[in-house]
């Protein structure tokens, strides 16, 4: 095989349709996706009914791209005959649903197949006596095994666990990457104790929808932060996700890197939606007026330490401004963390194999390996270091996906390598 990606994601998605529309033939033929889950369901955690994108419809996985795509949202809605609805509605930013919906139209209808179940368990590299590396074998959770000269990693980054919480009972914490499943499971009407960890737009989702789902449940808010903000989203902020700041973020110095990260974290993971802060604060005050308040939210606070008190989950936390310690118990803990910073598990391992003590990519997000080779690596939404915070986001998905099938054919044609057959 000539391309594998791993992870059906709107990352690899992109990829798929850009190679569907300018590489050759036999690469196409001779490519294709898979995906650990049942199906495509794009952020499937936090897949409530009412949550929206923050991110404006025209940044699909096409259009910045390729304006005329058939692969485009718009297209979409209309081929399910939802434009004219959609159009009335007077919105940039779809319901997280209807994306997802989206995604899973382009899986049936892009040319480069898309296999489910597919969960990968292990990627070897392929090195012959000469000692070139040759390409990838990639070892599936069902025993099979399949080999490729191109490999594309976009199955995203490990889950973010807070090291006080790693000893409690798998059952009673729920990072957010698995709210929708597994909040489901408990009692709609029971009087459920629920401690949310987190200041940023999963946190408060989650908040939400369990202040709306347990009418009975007391809820807690713990934050580092001072309070909820609203994400930084002035049209001069929002320049810095066009996919042509990607090359002015790569080609500045390090230490200028690290100041752009630092001051775009609000843009991004350190703020909520507005309407979602609104929809919060309009809540609270109405309780308080009719003296029925359910959420508590105690800021400046680092949850310390967690034990088991019988039934009772403890949490422990030092308020910063005092340095003081108090504790809060309950059922449940809702971990709205985030995602580990560093490379995911998977492509360390991988590194490892290689002998590398660092991962890099290029500017077209092929990792950088030792001695000359045809094969190829492509890693996406995992290059925030050296390519911008957007990276894992959908804001530069239809360019990022251009780059990279082009970077496929230069390689293909730089070893003038011959017309073949999947």
């Amino acid at each position: 095989m000539e391309l594998l990606a791993i992870g059906a994601g709107p990352a690899n998605l992109a990829l798929a349709v850009a190679l569907s529309e300018s590489a050759p033939s036999w690469l196409v033929d001779s490519s294709l996706v898979v995906e650990q889950a049942e199906d495509v369901t794009w952020q499937r955690g936090m897949m409530m009914p009412w949550a929206r994108s923050q991110v404006s419809f025209l940044k699909d996985l096409v259009t910045l791209r390729n304006p005329t795509s058939r692969f485009s949202f718009l297209n979409y809605l209309h081929s399910v005959g939802r434009l004219d609805d959609f159009i009335n509605t007077g919105t940039f930013t779809p319901h997280r649903m209807e994306i997802s919906a989206y995604l899973r139209w382009v899986a049936t209808e892009v040319p480069i197949p898309v296999e489910f179940n597919k969960k990968a368990v292990r990627i070897r590299p392929v090195r012959p006596e000469s000692g070139d590396l040759e390409g990838w074998q990639v070892t599936f959770s069902d025993g099979s095994v399949i080999s490729c000269r191109n490999l594309v990693i976009g199955g995203g980054r490990d889950p973010y666990v807070p090291e006080a919480f790693r000893s409690l009972p798998a059952e009673r914490v729920i990072h957010s990457t698995e709210f929708s499943e597994r909040i489901g499971k408990l009692d709609k009407f029971g009087a459920h104790r629920i401690a949310v960890v987190g200041a940023a737009q999963s946190a408060g989702e989650m908040l939400w929808s369990s202040y709306q789902e347990f009418p009975h449940a007391r809820l807690t808010l713990l934050m580092r932060s001072i309070g909820l903000v609203a994400y930084e989203g002035s049209k001069f902020t929002n320049e810095l996700f066009y996919p042509s700041f990607v090359g002015e973020f790569h080609s500045s110095r390090p230490e200028a890197r690290r100041q752009m990260l630092d001051e775009m974290y609000r843009t991004n993971y350190g703020g909520l939606a507005p309407d979602l802060l609104n929809s919060l604060y309009h809540q609270m005050y109405q309780d308080r007026l009719t003296g029925t308040e359910r959420i508590d939210m105690v800021s400046m606070s680092d949850v310390t330490s967690t034990r088991m008190d019988g039934d009772d989950v403890v949490l422990t936390f030092t308020d910063r401004r005092t340095g003081q310690s108090d504790s809060v118990r309950c059922d449940t803990v809702l971990l709205g963390t985030g995602f580990v910073r560093s490379m995911p598990r998977h492509i360390r391992d991988l590194a490892d194999s290689l002998g590398l003590a660092d991962v890099e990519v290029t500017r077209d997000y092929r990792m950088v390996v030792p001695g000359g080779t045809a094969a190829g690596c492509y890693l996406q939404g995992v290059n925030e270091a050296t390519h911008g915070i957007a990276d894992s986001l959908l804001s530069v998905l239809a360019s990022r996906s251009g780059e990279i099938a082009a970077d496929i054919v230069r390689h293909y044609e730089n070893d003038r390598v011959p017309s073949r057959t999947a």
